[in-house]
């Protein structure tokens, strides 16, 4: 891949699931490179949500890289999730409407807990029918029509810790949006709420994004909560990573107290 027009840079691979992120380094500077990033990348950066886009260049063969600013920073740690700061910066990112409007004109529609539930239903036919799989997809059958909102923001939807970094500065950016939709944000919430908080400091962390822990707030956690761990169980397992996907399928049982989160209704 020949992105500049001399020999000063070495590039090599930045890792990652795609195989699209690299490193560009010269003598004075470093930089983060995409190929093929969605044009979404210059609202995130517009937004102070993502490391600065710097430059965007398209090759002979018709693919376009993207250049960052290389962040000196490092990822933050699990505990750190509960911070002021990431309810802060999740709660500016549900409230940006240009990144609706963007992700809007990219063709991205509004996933409702509709279009979940029909794909969860279609990925479990092609799985072991498994008691813990049957009674979550039950308890989301018969929640789906109690848990619409009319609010929709832009959603991560891929919030483990590792995509939160840090710079020097104590800047904090969320990167990898390529799983991103517009949602609930009830969706990221639960996300970090059930794998990074403990359930009595819900509330806290809560007042920190600016909402307050209702029951229906609850319900619609806990809904997509079980959803995106089937759907995480599924992917797994289709994969052949039968160790991960048991892991999905240990918290799946943990989430198996519904009848008390029906009940707060």
């Amino acid at each position: 891949m020949r992105v500049f027009d001399n020999d000063d840079w070495v590039i090599s691979s930045a890792g990652g699931v795609t195989g699209e992120a690299y490193l560009a380094q010269s003598q004075q500077k470093k930089l983060f490179l995409k190929r093929n990033s969605s044009p979404f990348l210059a609202v995130l950066s517009a937004e102070g949500i993502v490391p600065k886009l710097l430059w965007t260049k398209r090759l002979e063969n018709g693919d376009v890289i993207t250049a960052q600013k290389w962040l000196e920073g490092r990822e933050l740690k699990a505990e750190e999730m509960k911070s002021e700061q990431v309810a802060r910066l999740l709660k500016k990112i549900h409230q940006s409407e240009p990144l609706v409007f963007m992700l809007s004109r990219l063709g991205k529609r509004t996933v409702t807990p509709h279009h979940f539930l029909t794909d969860i239903i279609e990925k479990a036919s092609r799985f072991p029918t498994l008691f813990p799989i049957k009674e979550a997809i039950s308890f989301l059958e018969q929640t789906v029509t109690k848990v619409g909102t009319h609010l929709k923001r832009v959603c991560h939807s891929d919030i483990n810790h590792n995509n939160w970094l840090l710079d020097e500065e104590e800047n904090l950016y969320l990167v990898d949006w390529d799983q991103a939709i517009i949602a609930d944000p009830a969706l990221d919430l639960a996300l970090i709420l059930y794998w990074y908080v403990e359930e009595k400091d819900w509330e806290m962390w809560l007042k920190d994004y600016g909402w307050s822990l209702t029951p229906h707030l609850r319900l619609r956690m806990h809904w997509y909560m079980v959803a995106q761990t089937l759907l995480f169980l599924f992917w797994h397992h289709d994969h052949g990573q039968e160790k991960e996907s048991r892991l999905y399928l240990k918290q799946l049982k943990s989430y198996n107290h519904y009848s008390q989160i029906v009940d707060l209704l």
